[in-house]
């Protein structure tokens, strides 16, 4: 009888756990020079100086109701930091910089988890 009560209070404490949330996945991630229809247009790794401005478009699964970071980069600096609301477990957001022309060199966008984990870095090269 003693077995079967902790075994029974061991199977309500597992119970009131909560199941961990399916892991935080960058889908897609590109940068591009446009987004249009919620899609990337322009898609590339290399940009010329007179672009103006360029997007990173990220399709995110797993991460209802939180928030993800775009971290853009110019030869190792951080140029610019964007949070993004992530509203459902399969969903597309994109931020976006604008270039200006003489900052030419290698680029990223690392994007981050709501919690600053490293999900994928996007390198791309203005020249």
């Amino acid at each position: 009888m003693r077995r079967l009560i902790v075994l029974l209070s061991s199977l309500m404490v597992l119970l009131s756990i909560p199941v961990l949330a399916a892991a935080v996945e960058v889908v897609e991630g590109v940068v591009a020079t446009q987004v249009a229809d919620r899609a990337p247009v322009g898609v590339a790794e290399t940009f010329t100086p007179d672009v103006g401005r360029l997007y990173c478009f990220t399709r995110i699964a797993g991460a209802a109701d939180s928030q993800i970071t775009h971290v853009w980069l110019k030869d190792g600096q951080e140029m610019a930091r964007v949070e993004l609301t992530v509203r459902s477990n399969d969903w597309r957001t994109w931020s976006s910089k604008a270039i200006m022309p003489e900052w030419t060199g290698a680029w990223q966008v690392d994007v981050l988890a709501g919690d600053g984990t490293l999900l994928k870095s996007l390198p791309f090269t203005v020249q």
